[in-house]
């Protein structure tokens, strides 16, 4: 039999790792419609240091993926202890930020521990993302920090996003939170508290030794533009921009909406309900500053309303390959939508309003400072979680279900998917499919 993939970032690479084994499957071809491989799991390089799409790391509740992705990167791969932190107010707390509530200005500490341990809002059931942090956190903390990040980074107003992305969050119990108060600091998300990363390279690296392990069943062809994709009989068609192709197997991993709009069988109603699909836009920028700034921290959240960015990440804490002497490099993040001021502004107005946000953290004086910057921009990064989601979603997927299309990945599930549930997905998927043919 053969196979087409769509896309060939990590979760098509994957699925053609997870594919390749099995003797029914005579060859898999990839199509891509960039002039590279990589989608959101890749590395650029600019003077000498390699950056990612916003930072990765490598961890995981799946051990097997772990494992896996650790023996393929080899000896190209370090442990690191977590250290991120919040700024509010130029005080770096410790994340996540019911850990470190002593160091909050006394009136902001007063009301965040009276607001959770007298919370009204405890006993109601939550229907939205706001809701579910009023019930768990409090007024106070939710005020201060969750609601104004998250209304930051979504772009998004929480009260109309549903609580798919929360509801792991766990409750701190009172105990953590009067110990926070007095300055006994406890650790949270343990499970990230530890997590690998490639000594070199950034994280196109883990991408790398997936694309390398592919046999000569696998194909990657690059620029290609699909077209329009049907099904005649039990086979489907795939046309690009210079292929005409056909294959036994389908799956896909391009966004959702997208195979809407190029699937021939889609019927209206199906297309009517991508269209509704949401998502953010993606603004990254690696900037190199005179002097070492962001102490031996990792990550910064800046919930500050006045900054573009909602997360900032100090690469030299990487190692020596990221880094250079007398110097820090940042990688920022601003997520945006077509249309917005965000989208609109050029690179010069970027790189000021980066600035101005830099100065205000104190991680630069003044804009001498600046060695040099480069900025990128990628269409789909984050899926939002409105209302509507699961849904939409759900509907969508089960259309294709019954045409026998296998969707995966971030974009291709609609599903905020970190690299290691996309790896672990596509295992899935592939164990799925053989069992069906």
């Amino acid at each position: 039999m053969k196979a087409i993939i769509l896309g060939a970032g990590i979760s098509g690479i994957s699925l053609a790792h997870f594919l390749q084994d099995n003797k029914k499957i005579k060859k898999i071809t990839i199509l891509e419609k960039d002039k590279s491989p990589g989608g959101l799991l890749r590395s650029f390089n600019y003077k000498g240091i390699a950056y990612d799409v916003g930072p990765h790391i490598i961890f995981s509740k799946y051990k097997e993926i772990l494992e896996k992705n650790i023996t393929m990167l080899g000896k190209n791969i370090q442990t690191l202890k977590r250290s991120n932190k919040i700024i509010y107010k130029n005080k770096y707390i410790k994340f996540p930020f019911e850990n470190e509530l002593y160091k909050l200005p006394k009136k902001d500490l007063e009301y965040c521990i009276n607001t959770f341990l007298n919370n009204p809002f405890e006993k109601y059931d939550y229907q939205n993302m706001i809701q579910f942090f009023y019930k768990m956190f409090g007024e106070g903390i939710t005020r201060i920090y969750l609601e104004p990040y998250n209304r930051k980074i979504w772009k998004f107003d929480p009260s109309f996003m549903d609580t798919q992305m929360v509801e792991r969050i766990p409750k701190p119990p009172k105990k953590d939170i009067i110990n926070s108060s007095k300055g006994i600091v406890t650790e949270g998300y343990k499970h990230q508290l530890f997590f690998q990363y490639p000594k070199s390279k950034g994280i196109q690296a883990l991408f790398d030794v997936y694309k390398n392990s592919l046999n000569q069943k696998n194909n990657i062809l690059l620029n290609q533009k699909i077209k329009f994709v049907k099904k005649e009989k039990k086979n489907f068609v795939i046309s690009t921009n210079n292929k005409i192709l056909k294959s036994d197997i389908l799956l896909s991993t391009i966004p959702l909406n997208e195979f809407c709009e190029i699937y021939s069988g889609t019927p209206e109603n199906i297309l009517n309900i991508s269209k509704k699909l949401k998502f953010n836009s993606i603004i990254i920028c690696l900037i190199n500053i005179k002097g070492e700034f962001g102490g031996n921290n990792f990550a910064f959240m800046v919930p500050d309303k006045d900054i573009i960015f909602h997360r900032i990440s100090k690469l030299d804490f990487l190692g020596k390959n990221y880094s250079h002497s007398k110097t820090t490099t940042f990688l920022v993040e601003i997520t945006f939508r077509k249309g917005d001021y965000i989208s609109k502004l050029k690179n010069k107005e970027i790189i000021d309003k980066i600035h101005q946000g830099l100065v205000k953290l104190k991680f630069s004086r003044n804009k001498n400072n600046i060695n040099f910057y480069q900025i990128k921009k990628f269409q789909y990064a984050y899926v939002i979680y409105d209302l509507m989601h699961r849904y939409n979603v759900d509907k969508i997927l089960n259309f294709f279900k019954k045409e026998k299309i296998y969707h995966g990945g971030r974009c291709g599930s609609w599903e905020y998917l970190n690299s290691d549930q996309v790896i672990f997905q596509s295992k899935k998927i592939i164990e799925k499919l053989m069992k069906s043919i």
